[in-house]
């Protein structure tokens, strides 16, 4: 049997939601009356405006609250779970020394346009994001982060030069879905620059990704908002190891 649940705001299943969206008009009566329109017809029936403020010239932030009628089946929820084991920085060093029996090589960047260092940074700084440190404190891996704007070509050939085991990109510019653009853009270089068995993973990153569209956009793994250093090199190394295992098995087999 399915399972089935609603919204929570007052009472349970009473299905309250909040939501917030920018409409192009200036404040007042006139603009108030479209954003409830709008709630209405995204299904918010009664909708309470409980927040409107003029952002700049000729646009207006509104924050709009009512019950929807809409049912969430959670067993038709997809989602990626994690598959691999979460390990520590110890366990990591350790792993790659014994398994690898050299320096697991990583490199990062951003790419296009996109200038946002912060999401590649908390992954690859030692400084880390709350507390955790980031790869370059695990001695083991060696990192290179090439920062901000770097173009498709230069990153290939980054990734060459360092024999990279993987790369590493974010982003957080989504105008357009540049983020996606430029990935599909990133993992057709790669696929073109290098064979299959000499190319290294690549793993994208960032707020509006979906983590679902890995296959999609050509790449090994997308991580979403939220992720920690240690998680990315847990992924790193159960990856690694997992190619390095079925490489030998095919081998062996022919």
């Amino acid at each position: 049997m399915s399972t089935v649940i609603r919204p929570y705001g007052d009472t349970t299943g009473d299905g309250m939601t909040q939501v917030s969206f920018t409409l192009p008009l200036p404040h007042d009566k006139k603009a108030e009356g479209a954003a409830l329109q709008l709630a209405a017809k995204m299904g918010l029936d009664p909708a309470m405006l409980v927040h409107a403020k003029q952002m700049g010239d000729g646009f207006t932030f509104f924050v709009v609250y009512g019950s929807v009628r809409h049912l969430v089946e959670l067993d038709k929820v997809q989602v990626v779970e994690r598959d691999f084991p979460l390990l520590g920085a110890k366990e990591v060093n350790t792993v790659v020394k014994q398994r690898l029996r050299r320096k697991l090589s990583v490199v990062g960047a951003t790419i296009g346009t996109d200038a946002h260092t912060v999401g590649i940074d908390a992954i690859l700084n030692v400084k880390g994001i709350a507390g955790e440190k980031g790869l370059e404190y695990y001695r083991e891996l060696k990192v290179v982060n090439m920062g901000a704007q770097v173009t498709v070509p230069e990153l290939v050939a980054a990734a060459k030069a360092e024999k990279a085991d993987a790369v590493l990109v974010s982003q957080v510019v989504t105008q357009r879905d540049a983020h996606l653009h430029n990935t599909r853009e990133m993992s057709a270089a790669f696929r073109e620059a290098m064979p299959a068995d000499k190319r290294p993973l690549l793993i994208v990153g960032g707020p509006r990704f979906d983590e679902l569209m890995a296959d999609e956009l050509g790449v090994d793994r997308i991580f979403g908002r939220g992720t920690t250093p240690r998680e990315v090199a847990s992924y790193l190394v159960h990856a690694l190891i997992t190619q390095r295992a079925e490489r030998k098995k095919e081998k062996a087999a022919a």
